[in-house]
């Protein structure tokens, strides 16, 4: 069975969390205790995503103008996947040495095209870098930066967010998969691209989880599992009659979706990957934490959305 493995930025960092580049290996380290286990059953292609990470390259191009040429924001996201897949990649590869086995990895960079004409070009929507006070947020305002307020407390820097049309490296991946390679690839939702006579890179973070579904359906993958910083899928997320859901149908999560029930900066795109991949064939979507991926599998743990 393959499964495309979505990992969070904020599963690799959490908002509790100093960012350092040390504690996020620490946690992609443990993290990769788990993925192993799940590699003894089944093919896996990982995706992650970038938040925090990004926000910080973003935050170093400013601090250095002047100083050191500056970078586009699609070729920030670049930067995040050379930085994290070596990360997931050099903690899987040690991880697989541990055990005595010889399994590759390795991580692909990966663009994906967009619309030039998309509509959330015109509205900033995707959070990423840290968490801001209200203070803070103004003062980034004032700057010209697009702040929003984040469902989970506090604010954040928010830029263009474009859906995914494709996959430029999907044949690829494909073929290394069928090889028996472990794939690290569409980092931070992928490096985003329109064609036009080539392809050509535009400033935009496309969200993660529907790359990581644009790229399940691409290359034929069984199960989408989706690792973020909660445990599963909750109705009335953070108020007094919050529950969590174990198993949902697809008929459900289109429902819950046209209630608002999932926000877009946080399980809004989980969900829309998740009934998406499904639409395209997939057979089962799973949202759960990195502690509960082998349950999840088992169905145990965190949320099934089921055709």
């Amino acid at each position: 069975m393959l499964v495309v493995v979505a990992i969070g930025g904020n599963a690799i960092l959490s908002k509790n969390e100093k960012p350092s580049f040390g504690r996020q290996f620490k946690n992609m380290q443990k993290l990769s205790k788990e993925l192993i286990k799940l590699s003894n059953d089944h093919k896996l292609v990982l995706t992650h995503g970038n938040g925090p990470q990004v926000g910080n390259i973003l935050i170093r191009v400013e601090e250095a103008l002047g100083k050191a040429y500056p970078l586009p924001l699609f070729a920030c996201v670049a930067e995040s996947q050379g930085e994290m897949g070596f990360m997931i990649e050099q903690s899987l590869q040690n991880e697989f040495r541990k055990h005595h086995l010889k399994h590759p990895v390795v991580s692909v960079l990966t663009q994906v095209v967009v619309d030039r004409k998309d509509p959330f070009f015109k509205k900033p929507a995707k959070p990423i870098g840290p968490f801001y006070t209200k203070k803070e947020a103004e003062i980034l305002k004032r700057k010209g930066f697009a702040v929003s307020k984040d469902v989970r407390g506090g604010y954040r820097r928010v830029v263009p967010s474009p859906k995914p049309k494709h996959i430029v490296e999907a044949d690829i991946i494909k073929n290394l998969v069928k090889s028996g390679v472990t794939v690290v690839a569409a980092g931070g939702g992928g490096i985003p691209v329109y064609e036009e006579r080539g392809l050509k890179g535009i400033d935009a973070v496309i969200d993660k989880d529907l790359a990581s579904s644009c790229l399940a359906s691409s290359i034929g993958a069984d199960v989408l599992l989706i690792i973020t910083d909660v445990a599963g899928v909750f109705l009335n997320y953070k108020k007094s009659n919050q529950k969590k859901i174990s198993r949902m149908s697809l008929k459900d999560a289109r429902r819950y979706m046209k209630e608002g029930q999932f926000p877009p900066g946080s399980m809004g795109p989980k969900i829309e990957a998740a009934i998406n991949f499904l639409e395209r064939g997939g057979k089962k979507a799973i949202i759960t934490s990195p502690s509960g991926i082998i349950n999840a599998m088992k169905n145990r743990e965190g949320t099934l959305i089921t055709r």
